[in-house]
């Protein structure tokens, strides 16, 4: 975060800022989403339970930078103009996809406060917040559409990667009953 404030102050974010911003801010929703869902799988092999303490802090970061990566396209690519941005988000389905995935992780972070957890029961709740995969699954969509445009899909083959494997690690330990 404070590298992107160090660049719109020193006017470093290159030709197009708000293009930069809106990437970079998107960028690191996914960054920080991996490292949220790979809290667990990293609790789990290296038997460090105080990881877990990690994970919640991991998907605020997450909502956070997905609600500034929404920000960013809402004023610097719209300009605040709620019709066109509805419309935008009808017509382009990557946006539609982002914007799904942030409803979601708008959900699970008002539910992500421990009153909530005791408001809804330990069993909703964990059932709730497992559409942190569907959320997974909508951003490396929106990712891969947003990049089809240029035909530049080797990051999102790495994001692909990492997902799949931590999301595959889950289903693993699911299927042998751990």
């Amino acid at each position: 975060m404070c590298w992107l404030l160090r660049g719109i102050v020193l006017d470093a974010l290159g030709a197009n800022p708000a293009e930069f911003l809106i990437r970079a801010t998107g960028d690191w929703t996914l960054r920080a989403l991996c490292l949220a869902l790979a809290v667990t799988p990293l609790r789990v092999s290296l038997g460090l339970p105080e990881l877990a303490r990690l994970r919640r802090l991991l998907g605020l970061f997450t909502a956070f930078y997905a609600s500034l990566h929404l920000v960013c396209y809402a004023w610097f690519d719209m300009g605040w103009d709620l019709p066109d941005i509805k419309a935008d988000i009808a017509k382009r389905p990557f946006i539609l996809v982002g914007f799904m995935g942030w409803m979601l992780l708008a959900v699970l972070s008002a539910t992500s406060f421990n009153a909530a957890i005791r408001w809804l029961g330990a069993k909703r709740w964990q059932a709730l917040h497992r559409a942190v995969y569907a959320i997974a699954a909508l951003a490396l969509l929106h990712f891969f559409w947003m990049r089809a445009g240029k035909q530049n899909f080797a990051e999102v083959a790495v994001y692909a990667v990492i997902l799949g494997g931590l999301l595959g690690w889950r289903v693993q330990r699911a299927w042998r009953g751990a």
